[in-house]
């Protein structure tokens, strides 16, 4: 206890943040451990397989969080120019050449250690960096068409368009994502409105390109997804097993293990995890998790009115807003609020690489609150000089 007493002390950056971030890691072992069960002893004979998988992937994320935090958040300025230039040729690589899994190409297999990944979630890291420090950048001129507006919506129509045709709403969670840090960085409504005219433009020739050419997008599966939401009442079979699920776990949840329907949702230990954690804990249960990501938003939100810098501002409001509105997507879709859209729980899904780019996110998130500290610090010793 003493022990981890001195570490919880010896954290730097927000510590409220830090506490959300342990509480959901420890909500996601729970449920992925559970969630998983059926398929792990299929694939190999343990129920523990995925469980000690996850887990390493989650020590490993946190270990590249806490060394996230330790750079200057400059640093990631710096960064951005070099990630976006090595996202778009890997999403160009994916999108015609990347491995094909459930009918969506989003993976490449790395070489040697044969471990896939998705570029989408690098894509992702690259943009928000380089949104943040384009819109910070050019303060001064942030009303000028050619001078501010265009290097920033050239690069986010890009990526966006690249990450679409296989996998859409990651691509419309970033694109919505980069129309509220300009929303936030002074950005002219009248070009946010443009932006959003663009984003229509290229969505309506990408199902124009798909309806020709399936193989290049997934318009299919969009399509069916929205005729399930709208025309069926249950919402289809994953929303309904969803649902009975979040209904068998009334108030107190039938308890850690005992749920029904990890048996019967697809993805329960990714897309519906939100469901098996209503199941096992019922109403209380769901609403922590609801309450955790609140608690994110409103810790960034004080972190950014602290922020004497508008980079460090908007690259936390940025992967803060990115990370939130995902989490009550995610939600809204076992709730039957929304389409099903494939996006998993941040930091509590089962995922690998997923999870190791959802913990750098945080990280820069802690790297802006640490550094906001220090600063407090320095011009309150200076104040107390100054007194004296």
């Amino acid at each position: 206890m003493h022990t981890a007493v001195n570490l919880y002390r010896n954290l730097k950056g927000d510590r409220t943040i830090w506490m959300i971030v342990l509480l959901l890691a420890m909500c996601s072992l729970l449920a992925v451990y559970s969630a998983s069960g059926l398929l792990a002893y299929q694939k190999s004979g343990s129920t523990e397989w995925f469980l000690f998988k996850h887990l390493a992937f989650l020590l490993f994320g946190l270990g590249v969080m806490y060394w996230t935090t330790r750079l200057h958040y400059t640093q990631f300025s710096k960064m951005a120019p070099l990630l976006v230039m090595i996202a778009v040729p890997l999403l160009l690589y994916t999108l015609f050449l990347g491995a094909e899994v459930n009918d969506a190409r989003r993976w490449i297999t790395l070489p040697v250690i044969g471990l896939t990944f998705q570029t989408s979630d690098f894509a992702r890291i690259a943009l928000i960096v380089f949104v943040a420090r384009s819109i910070s950048k050019k303060q001064d001129v942030i009303k000028d068409f050619k001078g501010a507006f265009l290097p920033i919506i050239l690069p986010v129509i890009l990526i966006c368009a690249l990450i679409a045709p296989a996998n859409l709403s990651t691509a419309v969670l970033l694109f919505i994502t980069c129309l509220l840090m300009m929303f936030v960085g002074r950005v002219d409504m009248k070009y946010i409105g443009l932006m959003f005219l663009m984003g229509v433009i290229v969505m309506s020739l990408l199902l124009f390109l798909g309806s020709f050419f399936p193989e290049f997008a997934r318009v299919e599966t969009w399509i069916s997804r929205i005729n399930d939401f709208l025309s069926n009442s249950d919402g289809g079979y994953q929303i309904q097993q969803a649902k009975i699920a979040i209904a068998d776990g009334g108030w107190l949840g039938v308890g850690p293990g005992n749920s029904e329907q990890r048996n019967c949702l697809p993805y329960p230990y990714a897309d519906f995890i939100y469901a098996i954690i209503c199941e096992e804990y019922g109403l209380f249960g769901g609403l922590a998790i609801i309450a955790l990501y609140f608690g994110l938003f409103m810790r960034c939100t004080a972190i950014v009115t602290k922020c004497p810098k508008a980079f460090g501002a908007l690259l936390a409001m940025g992967f803060c807003l990115n990370l939130v509105i995902q989490a009550f997507a995610n939600i809204a879709v076992s709730l039957h609020l929304v389409p099903v859209t494939g996006l998993t729980l941040p930091l509590v899904s089962m995922g690998g690489t997923s999870m190791l780019f959802t913990c750098i996110a945080f990280g820069m998130i802690l790297s802006v609150s640490k550094y906001i500290e220090q600063a407090t610090r320095e011009a309150g010793t200076v104040e107390i000089k100054t007194m004296e």
